[in-house]
């Protein structure tokens, strides 16, 4: 095993970020990193992605790739602005033109917001790999959450994002527009056939009212065994059944509508005005 993992927890929107590296290459990836965003002044801010810079920076790692496990609907992707300062490719599933496709014309930001995925240095195919010194991040297509949901698996490890959560959170809603239930039950049991001795690491976590502290890894055998919503021997048709019910009346993510917007620019913040300004939409009736 040469990879190290490094975890970062932004605790305003519950979001974990991970630094991977190879430790006889020093080479790296930042996976579903942050950038702060203040939604009452409208104001961006670096803290949580500076500190990733600082420990990128002091522990001599060169930074090969920069990926998000879908387009976030919680939180501000701040790989642009990494890019800017450590260099590296910023990638994302492929299936992410389906979620250009739906959301550009909600926003009508097709001046800034290319259809195509040419924002992004890389679409990522399924079964897709790509080089970490000595090791590979593999691609693995986990839709369901949003229909360009991908999962990192490098070695050992499977970055998942928000394809499943804690056993004792479950796992991500489905209501998102191109979500399904049906379709995530079997992105889930492509992990499953994972060996069990696979570590999950997790993008948030929302432990229940019982003093457990805040936890970002697990495995596939825990998970098979624990998870609340989807352990072994629970069928495709009462996990869609739960889900769904669980989906009814949720509310809406309060990031929702500038996560979205920047994170379809791959963390630019879109074209300024003849004022040099930059502006979040919100669309009125439309969503």
């Amino acid at each position: 095993m040469t990879i190290k993992v490094h975890p970062f927890f932004d605790d305003l929107t519950s979001t974990f970020s991970y630094v991977v590296a190879d430790t006889k290459t020093h080479k790296a990836t930042i996976i579903d990193s942050v950038l702060n965003y203040d939604p009452d002044s409208g104001r961006c801010k670096t803290q949580s992605a500076d500190y990733l810079i600082e420990i990128v920076k002091d522990l001599g790692y060169n930074v090969q790739w920069i990926l998000d496990t879908h387009i976030h609907a919680d939180h501000l992707t701040a790989s642009s602005y990494i890019k800017s300062k450590l260099g590296g490719r910023i990638g994302i599933g492929s299936k992410i033109i389906d979620v250009l496709n739906y959301w550009v014309p909600v926003f009508n930001t097709f001046h800034d917001t290319p259809l195509d995925g040419s924002q992004f240095d890389m679409l990522l195919n399924d079964g897709d790999s790509l080089p970490l010194g000595e090791s590979f991040i593999t691609i693995l297509h986990t839709p369901g959450h949003t229909p360009a949901c991908a999962s990192y698996v490098i070695d050992d490890c499977v970055f998942v994002g928000d394809t499943i959560f804690m056993p004792d959170v479950g796992t991500a809603r489905t209501d998102f527009p191109g979500g399904d239930a049906r379709t995530f039950y079997r992105s889930i049991q492509k992990l499953f056939h994972l060996p069990g001795t696979t570590r999950l690491f997790m993008c948030h976590d929302y432990p229940p009212n019982n003093g457990r502290p805040i936890s970002y890894e697990t495995t596939i055998g825990i998970e098979k065994q624990d998870n609340i919503m989807v352990h072994t021997g629970i069928t495709e048709d009462e996990f869609v059944q739960l889900r769904t019910q669980k989906d009814i009346g949720k509310s809406v993510p309060k990031l929702l509508l500038p996560s979205i917007q920047v994170n379809m620019r791959a963390g630019q913040l879109g074209s300024q005005d003849s004022l040099g300004r930059q502006y979040i939409k919100i669309p009125i009736n439309t969503i």
